[in-house]
């Protein structure tokens, strides 16, 4: 009986780390079709910052998936450290589940 609790276990964290690496996954493809790691890369600054830095700028902030999803989303104006503006690209996608994910995937490079 404990051994067939014990392999339950595992098998579900086997299926939940799965599901992590699935996400993840699904996050960076979405990332790289909308043309987000032109810019940015997880651990260095590129033309925008890394996603550590966005992770750590929105950390411990109630509304951080709401905020990051509007910025990935409404094509606003991003200031550049040469002082010239462009139209942030919008990412490609229109589920909202497939948005959602990215952003998490985003806040969690910490």
């Amino acid at each position: 009986m404990i051994a067939s609790a014990l392999s339950a276990g595992v098998l579900a964290l086997g299926l939940s780390t799965q599901a992590v690496a699935a996400a993840d996954t699904a996050a960076q493809t979405l990332a790289k079709q909308s043309g987000c790691l032109k810019c940015h890369a997880v651990d260095k600054k590129k033309d925008g910052p890394a996603y550590k830095e966005v992770a750590a700028k929105y950390k411990g902030k109630a509304n951080a998936v709401e905020k990051l999803t509007h910025h990935i989303t409404s094509g606003e104006k991003v200031k550049f450290e040469d002082g010239h503006e462009e139209d942030h690209k919008i990412v490609k996608s229109k589920d909202p589940a497939a948005i959602k994910n990215l952003v998490e995937w985003i806040l969690s490079r910490q």
